[in-house]
C-alpha cells in the first residue's frame, strides 16, 4: 500500500464532495503516482528552459521529492445563468460566444465554476493538513500537466504532497 496514493485518494474525496454552484459538478480530479513524477518534472525543466520562465526548475525538484500529486479543475463548465460580470462580460452568453484557448487555459471561464475549483483546491489541501502531508498548490506543475496531455481541462492546478523532516515546498 502506498501512504501517498491513499491520501491523495482521501484529498480527492474531499475535492468531489466540497460544494459547488447550484450543485452542479464540474470539478475534475486526477492522481498522478510517485512513478511518474519524474516525467512530470522533467516536462517542467523542459517548460522553464524553453520559455524562460522562472521557477520550474525549483518547482520540478520539489515534485522530484514528492509522493503524488492531485490535479483538480474544471472542463466545458456552464455558465451558472446570473449575468453578473465577474467573468468579463455582461452576460453568460457573451462568455460562451468568446471561448477561447489561452497559453495555458481556456477561458473566459465564469467566476463561480472557478470559485468551485477553488473550494475544491482548499478541501483537499485541508485533508492533506489533517492527516500531516506537506502539500502547496501550484500552476507550473499543471501547465507541465497540460502539455502532456495528461489532462486536457480548460483550467487546472495541482496539489503535490510530500513527508518529510521539512517541507520540500517552502524555504527552497
Amino acid at each position: 500500500m502506498d501512504i501517498f496514493n491513499t491520501a491523495a485518494q482521501f484529498m480527492e474525496i474531499s475535492a468531489r464532495t466540497a460544494p459547488k454552484s447550484l450543485g452542479q459538478d464540474y470539478v475534475l480530479t486526477k492522481i498522478i503516482e510517485k512513478e511518474k513524477l519524474e516525467e512530470l518534472a522533467a516536462e517542467m525543466d523542459r517548460i522553464g528552459k524553453s520559455s524562460g520562465r522562472e521557477n520550474y526548475d525549483r518547482d520540478a525538484n520539489s515534485i522530484r521529492n514528492s509522493g503524488a500529486v492531485l490535479f483538480i479543475g474544471v472542463k466545458d463548465a456552464k455558465e451558472i445563468g446570473l449575468n453578473c460580470g465577474a467573468c468579463g462580460f455582461d452576460t453568460c452568453a457573451e462568455t460562451r460566444e468568446n471561448r477561447r484557448k489561452g497559453n495555458e487555459f481556456a477561458g473566459p471561464i465564469c467566476a463561480f465554476r472557478l470559485l468551485d475549483m477553488g473550494i475544491a483546491l482548499g478541501s483537499a489541501v485541508k485533508t492533506a493538513s489533517i492527516m500531516n502531508f506537506d502539500n502547496r498548490v501550484m500552476f507550473r506543475v499543471a501547465h507541465a500537466a497540460l502539455n502532456l496531455g495528461w489532462v486536457d481541462w480548460d483550467c487546472v492546478i495541482g496539489i503535490p504532497i510530500s513527508a518529510t523532516g521539512k517541507s520540500v515546498f517552502f524555504d527552497r
